[in-house]
């Protein structure tokens, strides 16, 4: 009832009628099917750096967030680039030219910014739900996680049109949220090699192997609308392949969380997936401080 109430425009959302709350009893910290849930997550992060949270959003609300989706589609920045795995896209005459940094391939996808999403809409609700927060948190045993502030890379949503990929690459946060809304109806397949690198080693040789095609070690996951999948993107190598041209468009939620309060985006970074730049990633930039020395 309550999720039909969504779905007539009657009622704000809640996590109660977004999230399968009796399987995944988040509001339960406690309970036996909320501990069997994080270990199983912990498992998983800690031998491949990857868990992924089976129908947590339940079907009906999925067809929601679908729809906020498609409402805020136009507000989309499309880009087509050719990069490398850090997002760099030209070449780098300290290092050969057969090598990772200088090794670039087609990059065509779009993000919906931060600042489409209105605060009660049902994306946004699950987003800063307190109790998806602690959850993720324990999944990832970190103390607790903080809703990213930056304004355009906090909420978004990644749109896979027709023909386009989502490349190669690192992330610049040590992990990632999503939640896929809407499935490709083939390709779009998100894959990953684990832990292709560490911050001591850029795992160069890795990485070429894979840039030239290399399958071997690639986990290809079985990803459906309303799972939850909370990857170590820093480290790990990955892609979302091409959805062919006569597919329904892939879309998914990205919901992002950092350890530290008041955290805003890089402004190459931001600039390439969003289009545009802000006055706090210009002010961010100037007192950034790195973690580590990874290329990016």
């Amino acid at each position: 009832m309550a999720s039909a109430r969504i779905l007539a425009g009657m009622t704000v959302a809640t996590l109660e009628t977004l999230v399968d709350l009796d399987r995944y009893p988040l509001h339960e910290p406690d309970s036996a099917a909320y501990l069997v849930a994080v270990d199983a997550a912990r498992e998983r992060l800690r031998s491949v750096g990857c868990a992924i949270v089976k129908d947590l959003v339940r079907p009906e609300a999925v067809a929601v967030l679908n729809d906020e989706i498609e409402a805020r589609k136009h507000t989309t920045h499309f880009s087509t680039q050719v990069m490398n795995p850090y997002f760099h896209t030209s070449v780098n005459d300290d290092y050969p030219a057969d090598h990772p940094v200088n090794t670039f391939l087609e990059r065509s996808s779009g993000f919906i910014p931060g600042d489409s999403w209105n605060a009660d809409c049902a994306t946004d609700v699950i987003f800063r739900a307190p109790e998806l927060k602690r959850f993720v948190a324990e999944c990832l045993e970190i103390p607790e996680l903080h809703c990213y502030e930056d304004p355009l890379a906090g909420l978004t949503a990644n749109i896979l049109d027709p023909g386009q990929l989502f490349t190669w690459h690192f992330d610049t946060n040590d992990f990632a949220v999503t939640v896929l809304v809407q499935e490709a109806d083939e390709g779009g397949l998100f894959e990953y090699y684990p832990a292709t690198r560490s911050a001591e080693d850029e795992g160069f040789d890795r990485i070429q192997n894979i840039l030239e095609g290399g399958r071997e070690g690639i986990h290809t996951l079985d990803l459906r609308p309303g799972d939850m999948q909370i990857f170590r993107g820093r480290y790990s190598l990955h892609q979302v392949s091409r959805v062919p041209a006569d597919s329904r468009p892939r879309h998914a939620a990205i919901f992002a969380y950092t350890e530290e309060a008041g955290v805003i985006g890089r402004v190459e970074r931001t600039q390439q997936l969003f289009g545009r730049v802000l006055q706090e990633h210009l002010d961010a930039e100037e007192q950034r401080i790195r973690s580590d020395v990874l290329i990016d």
